[in-house]
């Protein structure tokens, strides 16, 4: 169940929400904790051994590498384009503290015990440790990690467009799946948190103009909605497209049903609103140590 499958890089590369709340507040995506939060007192967060448990079955320990190694790939596309030349070792040391592995695991797994609190997991450990279970999520994680080669992301886009061409049943399999976990809008409101807390990033480091407002950065991330939301299509269609080509339309299906029980609708949720605070931590970050090589080539 890789819920956040946008690139983990998606301050630049990178539903349908409104701009609601303070300035600096993105309404982009509901989290799990605003229901608990309404029905009155907030259980306690999922157990330490529960969520490593969970987090192991998800196939998020074989996950954050690739994560990282996309979002180092990313930070050279970052320097080419902010401060070209200008980086250099100090640059891609700040990215490489930036995508530490301990990070991750330890941001993930904090956020998800937070947002699983009072969630039973014993379904969803059942059906994901599972023959069935097991083999999806090493598909998942194997057709993320061929994805770091450009070439073979091509092809999985090329193969989308031939299913498509073709009107193959497979895409009511996962029209059903990506609709059940709200893949597609989940997944741009994450991009467009991210985007936003990049620009927080550039402003607090000084390389945004003094006189743009918060007001200014939320006009201008939801200006890039269109091409994010034409982009994040595309992709999520063809990762699951490639994926789970040697799954049978029944596996699907049945990682469909899982995903709908209350169990599954709270891991979805969770899932996203983890990888959200993850992210806009990151791309913050991103934005901040950005700023220091775009400020000194100013000067």
């Amino acid at each position: 169940m890789l819920r956040f499958l946008a690139h983990s890089c998606s301050a630049a590369a990178l539903a349908l929400a409104a701009l609601l709340g303070a300035p600096g507040q993105l309404a982009f995506a509901e989290t799990a904790g605003s229901e608990q939060a309404q029905a009155g007192a907030e259980p306690a967060p999922l157990a330490a051994d529960e969520t490593q448990a969970l987090l192991e079955a998800l196939g998020m320990d074989k996950l954050f590498p690739i994560l990282r190694e996309e979002g180092l790939a990313y930070s050279k596309a970052l320097e080419s384009e902010l401060f070209p030349g200008a980086g250099g070792e100090a640059w891609q040391g700040m990215v490489g503290e930036i995508y530490a592995l301990d990070r991750l695991d330890k941001v993930m797994a904090r956020h998800l015990a937070e947002e699983m609190a009072g969630v039973d997991v014993a379904p969803l450990m059942e059906f994901l440790t599972s023959e069935r279970g097991r083999r999806i999520v090493t598909l998942e994680v194997t057709a993320r990690e061929a994805l770091l080669d450009e070439t073979v992301e091509q092809m999985s886009r090329d193969a989308y467009d031939e299913l498509r061409g073709e009107e193959s049943p497979r895409l009511d399999a996962l029209r059903g799946y990506i609709e059940a976990n709200d893949l597609v809008e989940s997944n741009i409101a994450g991009a467009l948190n991210a985007n936003f807390a990049f620009y927080q990033g550039l402003a607090a480091g000084g390389a945004l103009p003094a006189e743009m407002s918060e007001e200014d950065m939320l006009r201008d991330v939801w200006m890039q909605e269109p091409d994010i939301r034409e982009e994040t299509e595309s992709w999520v269609w063809s990762y699951l497209a490639l994926a789970y080509r040697p799954l049978e339309d029944a596996d699907i299906e049945a990682y469909t049903a899982i995903s709908k029980t209350p169990e599954g609708r709270a891991l979805n949720r969770a899932m996203f609103a983890a990888f959200d605070k993850l992210f806009a931590d990151i791309s913050r970050d991103l934005g901040l140590a950005a700023s220091r090589f775009m400020v000194s080539e100013d000067i």
